[in-house]
């Protein structure tokens, strides 16, 4: 390896060291729900999603309904999202008139979105639409991360809680990581990539 590459390992190891902490601290205080400086930002905003939604933050699943309201979650988004690729020549925000993409393309699209492995086959400025690319790719990059991480809090939850019945719930867990973890870090990072 060269001067340069063991420059740029010091480098992020060192950046490791200094923000995992940080942000393990931050993320565990949001999956705890307890107050937080930041409530006066993102509260309001929680609790609109919660009405709209008909969430009770105060209400926990059990593992098996976590579990369930995950996969609905999954199967509800693969199916808006291949719904989307395939009717997205009569949609708007498709300047470059793009036709509607093929029913296997499409499926295998949302569920590798879904899974956010994120696997291409085709051009996405050749064959998705502007809408498609923005509703439908970013969206679910964005929900089916915060998805993994509900998984992963419950996970952690299941094994600190042993014995106990229930480990969250999984409609505030997904709320919550994107809009108090995802969303700050990409506009975080948005600026300093600008920069």
């Amino acid at each position: 390896m060269s001067a340069a590459g063991w420059a740029e390992l010091v480098a992020l190891v060192a950046l490791l060291a200094v923000t995992a902490p940080l942000l393990g601290r931050y993320m565990a205080h949001v999956y705890e729900g307890g107050p937080s400086r930041l409530d006066r930002v993102f509260g309001p905003v929680e609790r609109l999603f919660y009405r709209a939604c008909r969430i009770d933050p105060d209400r926990e699943q059990r593992w098996n309904i976590y579990a369930l309201s995950f996969l609905a979650f999954s199967v509800v988004g693969v199916l808006l999202l291949y719904l989307m690729q395939r009717i997205q020549h009569g949609l708007p925000f498709n300047p470059t008139d793009m036709v509607n993409v093929a029913p296997a393309l499409s499926f295998n699209t949302a569920v590798s979105f879904m899974t956010n492995t994120n696997w291409q086959s085709y051009g996405g400025e050749n064959t998705l639409s502007h809408l498609t690319q923005m509703m439908g790719l970013t969206v679910q990059n964005f929900v089916s991360a915060a998805a993994g991480m509900a998984v992963m809090v419950a996970f952690i939850r299941g094994l600190s809680r042993a014995g106990q019945r229930t480990i969250g719930n999984f409609w505030v867990d997904l709320i919550r990581t994107t809009l108090r973890i995802l969303l700050p870090l990409s506009i975080l990072f948005a600026v300093v990539l600008i920069t």
